[in-house]
């Protein structure tokens, strides 16, 4: 997509094997650890080329994220960069700063989550970049933003959840507040940009004009509570703590069994009277008490307590065989790897595999979307992803096609302002 021409006798990086509607976009990746790397591995999946920028001593900081580890990598770092190229410099060397930068003019998105100020004094920043390349789509990604006071406040995903309201409306209702297993507001955060970029590139695509794509954790966990938030803005007051229960919908929560527990979602009226059916209760489907979803609401430890009577009665799978069997929403609590597994043998395509340079054959999760081929077969995948890349597995290659001479490239080698991966030995390394 840009227009910035090749250096003379520069060596192109080979394209993406994953064809996609990004084919031919080139991404710097500047960003680490969850939100940044997370969105560019969703643009790697749509076919774009990543370029994974980092330190060449310790690369991205979830490389040290273990155990558990698979090929020598640990599990956090593998789960969010499928599909990319990893370039490991020294930023603050000159040389290696100006390969970088290099990189990024020549590219058509950068990402970064730099600590405030530091990209422009790299040269990094979007205003610099894009006096060379003004179709550049620049997203940074902070906890906080800006523009918060106090300015630069580090914005971790545990912060935030605390910060955002997300935590306090988590949990038991006379417990304390409780984080979301997972770092979700970085997850969110790695979903907002994707669409900010994406948003930016038919802009740039269509004008030849670039843009500044901000995106943060507080924003998008604020933005993430979607319902309590236009609750709490509504009445003014803070949404009552629910535990495994929802604020405005009964039954729409977790319950015992005989030996598990499942969750029953009867989001509506007639959702109702079909789970009264299937539990063999026409008298709660009868009571005026439970007619509609606010006098549920209105009677809902009765309403509950009456159900988790009836529920506990019989094992799981004979309830979830029953109620599915009725059409009523419910699913079974599970483990992660029980939650994969259920899945795959659903029939869900829920992972990819990809060949792993040192870990062997690599079970990861795909993103939540598909994008599936015409019925030409247009845009059906040629094969399968990148796997995510050893600490510098790239970088001479790369720097050959932005056009450093093999001579200088062996000078930042030697000095350490960069790091090539020596070719693995999957026999010895495999486990």
């Amino acid at each position: 997509m840009t227009d910035t021409p090749p250096t003379a006798g520069a060596e192109p990086a080979p394209p993406s094997p994953a064809p996609g509607p990004l084919a031919g976009v080139r991404v710097a990746d500047l960003s680490r650890v969850l939100a940044g790397p997370y969105a560019t591995m969703l643009l790697a999946d749509m076919g774009a080329e990543v370029v994974k920028v980092e330190h060449p001593a310790r690369g991205d900081d979830t490389r040290a994220w273990g155990p558990p580890h698979a090929g020598g990598e640990a599990a956090y770092y593998l789960a969010v960069n499928r599909g990319k190229r990893s370039l490991a410099v020294d930023v603050k060397d000159p040389e290696g700063r100006a390969a970088v930068q290099e990189l990024c003019a020549r590219s058509d998105v950068v990402v970064q989550n730099f600590r405030p100020g530091v990209a422009e004094r790299l040269g990094l920043g979007f205003e610099a970049l894009r006096e060379r390349n003004p179709a550049l789509v620049y997203c940074s990604i902070s906890g906080f933003g800006p523009e918060h006071d106090p300015a630069g406040r580090p914005g971790f995903d545990v912060i935030v959840q605390a910060e955002s309201g997300l935590m306090g409306a988590t949990g038991d209702p006379d417990g304390p507040g409780f984080k979301v297993g997972v770092a979700i507001t970085d997850v969110l955060t790695g979903l907002n940009a994707a669409v900010g970029v994406l948003g930016a590139l038919l802009r740039a695509r269509a004008t030849g004009q670039g843009a500044h794509v901000e995106a943060t954790l507080v924003n998008s966990a604020l933005s993430g509570l979607v319902n309590l938030a236009q609750q709490a803005l509504v009445t003014g007051a803070e949404p009552p703590r629910m535990g495994n229960a929802h604020s405005t919908i009964v039954p729409y929560q977790v319950f015992p069994t005989a030996d598990a527990d499942l969750v029953v979602a009867a989001g509506n009226d007639a959702l109702f009277q079909k789970l009264c059916g299937a539990l063999d209760r026409p008298d709660l489907a009868a009571d005026p008490r439970f007619g509609t979803n606010p006098d549920r609401v209105r009677h809902r430890e009765v309403l509950v307590g009456e159900l988790t009577r009836t529920l506990r009665s019989r094992p799981a799978a004979e309830w979830l065989k029953l109620l599915l069997a009725a059409g009523v929403p419910v699913g079974r609590v599970r483990g992660v790897l029980d939650a994969i597994r259920s899945a795959g043998a659903a029939g869900d395509d829920v992972t990819v595999r990809v060949d792993h340079p040192t870990a062997g054959p690599l079970d990861t999760v795909r993103a939540g979307f598909r994008l599936l081929a015409d019925p030409e077969g247009a845009g059906a995948p040629a094969g399968p992803p990148l796997p995510p890349p050893l600490l510098g597995e790239h970088s001479v290659p790369l720097l050959r096609g932005l056009g450093l001479p093999e001579e200088r490239i062996s000078a930042l080698i030697d000095r350490g302002a960069v790091h090539q991966a020596d070719p693995p030995s999957p026999a010895a390394e495999r486990p």
